[in-house]
């Protein structure tokens, strides 16, 4: 793929808001929101899975900045090719993202992200089961 000069875009490479830790279980979503349909964002999913917020907390609380930024910057850390591009409608928010561009992650940062979430067993399928059977998976 590199040599071709074909890229990867991650599909919600913040986890639909989940990795700026602004999530919990006790958040509402607006009636609107399809993140009522998906269960990774049912409340017991979403407590379960705060563990992984929690790892990207605790490396950005000692980068000093925010897990968005950790998560955006691990993703840029992973290949060359791969492009991550999280949507926002916010001049701040698409300001903080940037910043992981200059997020600087040692190999030991990548290698603590990597093993302490190769611990945590993910709660809730990432999409509705019918769009699941649309995408073949």
């Amino acid at each position: 793929m590199e040599e071709l000069g074909i890229g990867f875009v991650p599909f919600s490479p913040l986890g639909a808001g989940f990795l700026t830790g602004k999530i919990n279980e006790n958040t509402k979503f607006d009636p609107t929101d399809f993140r009522n349909a998906v269960p990774r964002f049912s409340p017991e999913a979403r407590k379960a899975n705060m563990a992984l917020v929690g790892v990207v907390k605790g490396i950005a609380d000692r980068k000093g900045a925010t897990p968005a930024q950790v998560a955006l910057g691990w993703l840029l850390a992973q290949k060359p090719w791969i492009v991550p591009i999280p949507g926002t409608t916010k001049l701040h928010r698409l300001e903080e993202n940037l910043g992981a561009v200059d997020l600087d992650l040692t190999a030991e940062d990548l290698a603590e992200i990597e093993a302490e979430a190769s611990k945590i067993e993910i709660q809730g399928e990432r999409l509705p089961e019918a769009v699941l059977k649309m995408t073949g998976h």
